[in-house]
């Protein structure tokens, strides 16, 4: 299995930590050397393990804004 390339681009914010001190953040990611994408997902402290995530295209981001800010919550 060949490694995944990632560079972490900007950070957004962070929403919450796990039991384990990982911590999910929202983060711009380009992976293996591709066009960055806004990425969901939890990382250790260095930034070098990550769990199963989301990534989203700009207007899937977009997209999902609204659906959050029509919600009532």
């Amino acid at each position: 299995m060949s490694d995944i390339k990632f560079d972490i681009k900007k950070n957004f914010g962070f929403l919450s930590e796990s039991s384990k001190g990982w911590e999910k953040e929202l983060n711009l990611v380009s992976w293996n050397d591709k066009e960055p994408k806004y990425d969901l997902r939890e990382w250790d402290m260095e930034h070098k393990n990550m769990s199963k995530g989301v990534t989203l295209t700009l207007e899937e981001l977009k997209k999902l804004k609204d659906i959050l800010n029509e919600m009532d919550i």
